[in-house]
Order: C-alpha cells, then sequence, then structure tokens
C-alpha cells in the first residue's frame, strides 16, 4: 500500500521501489511510530476530524499493532515502503478504512522527523548510562590503585612520576565532558517537529504544546520549513558519539600498550581476551583492538550527515533518508564499545611490581633536579642545561640519578648539597605537584571524591 499515487498513471519500477525503500532500517522507528500516531489520533480527535468511536477503534488498533511489534509478529510485507506505510496498512487492516484518517493533517517528513528525534532521546539516554558505567569502574580502579606511582609520558617517553590513578582520572575527565555533551545533544533534540506537515504546518487546529507533552517533549519547533528538514540534532549526536569513541579509542590504546610486553603492566581477564590461532603463547587485547578499530565507523557516519546536509535546499529531500543508518549504527556500535571496555577495565590487573620497575628507571625527576638548582637561585634555563649534562654523565656511567654521589653532582654546580637527594625521589615529586589538578596524592583523592560525587548527582535520566 502506497501512502500517495493518485497523480500517477503508471506503476512505479520495482527496482526503482526497491532502492528507495526504507524498511530495511527505519522499522527501529516503529515503536516510536506508532506512540507518534496514537498522539496524533488523539489530536484528531479533539479537534473533531475523528469521532469518538473511530478514536476508540483506532488507539485499540494501535496497540493491537504495538504488541505485534513488541513480541517479532509484525509481518512486513513486499509493499511497505517504510515504517509509516507499514503501520498505516496493518492499522487498516485492523479496524478497516478509518484507520486511513490517522494521515489527516499529518506528512511522512513531520512524522519521521519526530519519530527520530523520539528514538534518538531514547538512545541518548542509553548512551549516558553505558557513560556513567565506565565512569564508575574507572573510579573504583583509580580508588583501589591509590600509591601506585608509573612513569608518565610524552611522545611515549618517560618523562614525570605520576600517581596510577591520576592517569586513570584523566580519563574520567574525558568520559564526564562526554555526558555534557550527550546532555547537550539531548537538548537540542527534545523539539518536536510533528504539526509542520509536509513543509507549511498542519491545516487541522491542533495543541501541539499539548501534543508535545504527549509524546514527552519540552519543546516545539518554531518554524515548520525548518523542521522537517533540520537534522542537526543528528550532527549533534554523531558529533558526541565520535567524541565518546574517540576517547574510547585512547583509553583502548592506554590498555592495549600496558598489555605489551614492553610495559607488561596489565594482565587481561581471559572472558575479555582472544589468543592466536597459531602461537600458543599469545594473549591478545582483542577487545580494545576493536574499540580502537570501530572508532572509523562512527566519525565517518558524522562525515556522511555533515556531507548530506550541507547543499540541500529547503525544505524537504529525500537525501534525507540517509540520516538513519549512519546514525543507528553509531548508537549501537558505541553502546557496545561501552560495554566491552567498561568489562576491560573492571576485570584487568595492574602489576604494582612492574610498575615500581618502570617508575625506577628513565630519569623521569631530572626536571626536579632542574627545580632544585632554580630554588637555589639559577635561572631555570641555566638549570635545564645542568639536569641535561648530568643526565648525560649518567648515561656514560650506566647510572641512574639516585645512584650519583653529591661529589659527582659537585663538578655541575656548586649549589648541589646534601638534600638533592629529596629531589629525586618519587613519592616527594608527586608531593611536591600539589596544586588544583595535580598528581598529589591529596589532590588525587580529591578529584576522585569530586568525581564520584558528581557522578551520584547526575545519576538521573536525561
Amino acid at each position: 500500500m502506497n501512502l500517495w499515487g493518485g497523480r500517477f498513471k503508471d506503476k512505479i519500477n520495482r527496482s526503482f521501489l526497491d532502492f528507495s525503500a526504507s524498511i530495511e532500517f527505519d522499522y527501529k522507528l516503529a515503536e516510536h511510530d506508532v506512540n507518534c500516531t496514537k498522539a496524533w489520533t488523539i489530536s484528531l480527535a479533539a479537534a473533531g476530524i475523528i469521532s469518538e468511536l473511530e478514536l476508540e477503534e483506532i488507539t485499540n488498533g494501535l496497540y493491537a499493532v504495538a504488541e505485534e511489534i513488541k513480541t517479532n509478529s509484525f509481518e512486513f510485507m513486499p509493499g511497505d515502503e517504510d515504517i509509516h506505510t507499514a503501520v498505516e496498512r496493518r492499522l487498516v487492516e485492523i479496524v478497516g478504512p478509518a484507520g486511513g484518517k490517522i494521515r489527516t493533517g499529518r506528512s511522512r517528513n513531520d512524522q519521521v522527523a519526530t519519530d527520530l528525534r523520539l528514538f534518538t532521546m531514547e538512545q541518548l539516554n542509553d548512551i549516558d548510562y553505558g557513560l556513567r558505567a565506565l565512569i564508575e569502574a574507572l573510579l573504583d580502579k583509580a580508588e583501589n590503585l591509590m600509591g601506585v606511582i608509573i612513569p608518565g609520558h610524552t611522545h611515549l617517553q618517560h618523562a614525570q612520576p605520576v600517581l596510577l590513578s591520576h592517569l586513570l582520572m584523566a580519563f574520567v575527565h574525558m568520559i564526564m565532558r562526554d555526558r555534557k555533551r550527550v546532555k547537550n545533544a539531548y537538548i537540542h533534540t527534545d523539539c518536536m517537529p510533528l504539526g509542520s506537515g509536509a513543509l507549511a504546518g498542519t491545516g487541522i487546529e491542533i495543541d501541539r504544546m499539548q501534543l508535545a507533552g504527549q509524546l514527552g517533549f519540552e519543546r516545539v519547533s518554531e518554524n515548520s520549513i525548518d523542521a522537517v528538514s533540520d537534522r542537526d540534532f543528528v550532527g549533534d549526536t554523531l558529533y558526541t558519539l565520535s567524541m565518546i569513541m574517540v576517547h574510547l579509542s585512547r583509553l583502548a590504546e592506554q590498555v592495549i600498550l600496558w598489555c605489551s610486553q614492553e610495559f607488561a603492566m596489565v594482565r587481561l581477564a581471559d572472558a575479555w581476551a582472544t589468543g592466536s590461532s597459531l602461537m600458543p603463547q599469545k594473549k591478545n587485547p582483542d577487545a580494545a583492538e576493536l574499540v580502537r578499530g570501530k572508532t572509523g565507523r562512527v566519525v565517518g557516519s558524522l562525515m556522511s550527515i555533515l556531507t548530506v546536509m550541507k547543499g540541500l535546499p529547503l525544505s524537504y529531500n529525500r537525501d534525507l533518508q540517509e540520516d538513519k543508518e549512519g546514525l543507528f549504527d553509531a548508537i549501537e556500535t558505541v553502546l557496545g564499545c561501552l560495554h566491552v571496555i567498561e568489562r576491560t577495565v573492571d576485570t584487568m590487573e595492574f602489576d604494582r611490581e612492574r610498575a615500581a620497575q618502570l617508575v625506577a628507571g628513565g630519569f623521569i625527576t631530572a626536571t626536579d633536579l632542574a627545580d632544585y638548582l632554580v630554588g637555589k637561585g639559577i635561572e631555570f634555563p641555566q638549570a635545564h642545561r645542568i639536569a641535561g649534562e648530568i643526565v648525560v654523565y649518567c648515561l656514560d656511567k650506566g647510572k641512574e640519578l639516585k645512584d650519583l654521589a653529591l661529589r659527582e653532582f659537585k663538578p655541575f654546580s656548586e649549589l648541589f648539597e646534601e638534600d638533592v637527594g629529596q629531589w629525586l625521589d618519587v613519592e616527594a615529586s608527586l608531593c611536591r605537584r600539589n596544586m588544583i589538578g595535580g598528581t598529589d596524592p591529596v589532590e588525587v583523592s580529591k578529584s576522585i571524591k569530586a568525581a564520584r560525587d558528581a557522578l551520584e548527582r547526575k545519576s538521573e535520566s536525561l
């Protein structure tokens, strides 16, 4: 059953119908399409377009359709061009011609825009739940690993000592920002287009604010032309999902490095790793690698919708059918990746002894050595040079900074005294970074508590 055709003499080419049909993917909107139609039917009754008896018949029919969708017994037919066609066709089969009245004053243009917004709002809530679970896993690890010191890296080279908890909290703050983006995407999506018609607005006297309330929207669109062609919310959502995946990919990369023999800091749980079909000794971080790899497809979906939108004339164009597959895939991908990386983080074990071995080398307190000289009155450029020369000396002698005696420091500067050793201690180095945001244990503990408190305050749904 087509929702159009009176203007056409000949039937549509079957191959073109197959090419243009969207039922293969927009069936995901079925539940929302039924709810949207229920609310619209009530508005039609309030406007006197359908009788109370028809309202009851149509509502009961829609409940029957909804039950079939819920139980996966809804049978899609070859002529179902899209989910709107399928729902209306089945409703007419159940209640008769009166079911066709649901289309009065409504277009697929404003209907699909409404369905997609309802779907996106629902999914953003699920995404937010997944982000909260990941934050909790990271916070639990950060709390349990307080006191473990590791080398911090820049350019993948040993840089300065940091608390492992401080590094884990870096990911917490990334994901916290992602939650804010999810909230903003939700707000942008929470605007009802229904009642905009094809582009000029509906000719039926309905209360759009009341209709919005039935469907759970806070606002209604204020321009019907913009409303049916606006997919900014899809772009906002895909940008948000892309940033989430970028952060998950960075976390995955960290896990992959830690699992390598070169780092050897993390042991993955068997349930969240795989082996090699050839090499019996292998334990591969495939979960993290897949998360890292799947980032590209989500970013690709963002690029796709931006490209679709960039040249469209007002108002609705069939190009907008391309808004769904990328969005659906990106949401499914992110939800899967959030679960996998959360379980990976929750079950992985850190090797504290290996962390201690790594932090003992690499001259990671060389900056503290320069700071020591600054405290003695030397300008930092000169202090930086002296500390660098001492590192070269250590490399030549096969020593670490902590192995040097005071007599070995003296040739580089007479300002070195016995207290220099205190500046080369990694725990003392941490405690000197005691400003807000630093790796000092007290500050990191405060950061963990603040994040935990924020998570509890914002635990409700969007």
